[in-house]
């Protein structure tokens, strides 16, 4: 295992010290993607996230801090502001910061150990619709990739259309309280060269956000370019990443249904769970370039047990949003003052 908190004192982590919106700002950072799920393996790229808290010119002044994000280091620093509404979604990208042991944080003072004490007010059922979203759009990735190798033109337009009502319907669940408009979504006889068949779309906006338009948009198109992205294409680099989304859908369902079943967020997989993640990203479940029946028979198995643990959890429907802003309010006040420790 690496030495993290060596590492973030070589060079190219300097960044963290020297950037005028981290250094002591910085409550909380921590190792994600494979080491911070356990699934890591030699060579791997150490990933980080973490939470800065926002300055006295962001909290009274017109200055504006959401995420710091360094590409060289694959380093993604969120800011409080910020990270406090993801985490009342139960986001699962961020979810997963307040979920790690302890000795797979780098970085964290007391106040992020305050937030980690305090990581109960966040957890609610809406850990059913963003995990079931985030599952869901994985399990779209590995239908799509089935349907471009094996289906014809016709066919895989039938299954597109399929992904993108899926993907549709989703976006409208999430934006429920909204109704000013309508969209149907069909096969036809194409217009468009090289095809047989293709989506058309026929609808009607009235008075409709122009920025949730273009998020329903970029929903669909990019269920699309998934499909689209056949070309000349590397059959090892296929099944790697194939493997990769296939065991990230099983780890959010498992990831999901613990926080659902237990109130606990648990990012370091261990025992069974880890064994069966490691098989499923060695290839254990691929054959002649693709996922075997048993695997989706595992998806079964997991997506039924999400989905009961979604109707008998006791977690509250809603976050203790009371809680929360009396919490954001203490750090924000310890932030304005300089009183950070």
């Amino acid at each position: 295992m690496k030495e993290f908190k060596a590492l973030i004192e070589e060079k190219e982590y300097d960044f963290l010290r020297t950037d005028p919106r981290l250094g002591k700002n910085i409550i909380l950072l921590g190792v994600s993607g494979s080491y911070g799920y356990g699934t890591n393996r030699d060579g791997s790229d150490v990933d980080l996230r973490g939470i800065a808290l926002n300055g006295k010119s962001d909290l009274l002044g017109l200055d504006t801090f959401e995420q710091f994000e360094d590409r060289i280091t694959d380093t993604v620093i969120f800011s409080f502001m910020k990270i406090i509404g993801l985490l009342m979604n139960c986001n699962p990208n961020t979810i997963e910061i307040l979920g790690l042991d302890d000795d797979q944080y780098v970085i964290k003072n007391e106040m992020g150990q305050e937030l980690l004490e305090n990581k109960g007010l966040f957890l609610s059922k809406r850990a059913v619709a963003s995990f079931g979203h985030y599952a869901g759009s994985q399990l779209r990735r590995l239908q799509n990739a089935i349907a471009r190798d094996s289906l014809t033109q016709s066919e895989r337009e039938k299954h597109i259309m399929n992904s993108v009502t899926n993907a549709l319907n989703d976006f409208n669940a999430r934006h429920k309280d909204y109704n000013g408009s309508s969209i149907r979504l069909y096969i036809d006889e194409a217009v468009t060269d090289d095809l047989d068949t293709e989506i058309f779309v026929d609808g009607e906006f009235r008075h409709y956000p122009l920025r949730q338009y273009n998020e329903m948009i970029n929903t669909l198109t990019n269920v699309i370019r998934d499909y689209s992205k056949i070309g000349e294409r590397n059959k090892k680099k296929d099944e790697r990443h194939l493997n990769k989304h296939a065991m990230h859908l099983i780890r959010l369902f498992m990831m999901g249904t613990n926080i659902l079943e237990n109130g606990e967020i648990t990012t370091r997989m261990k025992g069974d769970n880890l064994k069966l993640l490691l098989d499923i990203r060695d290839g254990k479940y691929m054959s002649e370039s693709k996922l075997i029946p048993e695997f989706f028979e595992i998806v079964g198995y997991y997506e039924k047990r999400f989905e009961e643990a979604a109707i008998k959890s006791y977690l509250p429907d809603e976050p203790d949003i009371k809680s929360i802003a009396k919490l954001a309010e203490s750090f924000n006040y310890r932030a304005v003052t300089g009183d950070i420790k």
